[in-house]
């Protein structure tokens, strides 16, 4: 598969498409919760692990409803 440039996001861009604050996204990264990786000392992310990232999210809190 061939990455192009489009596919790396930065943290600010994630955040929007989040709707989270940056700092937060930096936090979930540096937890290891949000996968992502350091260029440079700025963190950057590729766009298809966001959105399995959303994706393993929404059928955690799908599986956690069954179970209620």
């Amino acid at each position: 598969m061939l990455l192009m440039i489009d596919d790396i996001l930065d943290a600010d861009e994630v955040a929007k498409l989040l709707k989270l604050n940056e700092q937060t996204v930096k936090r979930l990264a540096n937890r290891g919760e949000l996968p992502g990786f350091k260029i440079g000392g700025r963190w950057r992310f590729r766009r298809e692990a966001i959105e399995e990232y959303i994706r393993r999210l929404e059928q955690q809190q799908s599986d956690q409803k069954r179970d209620d």
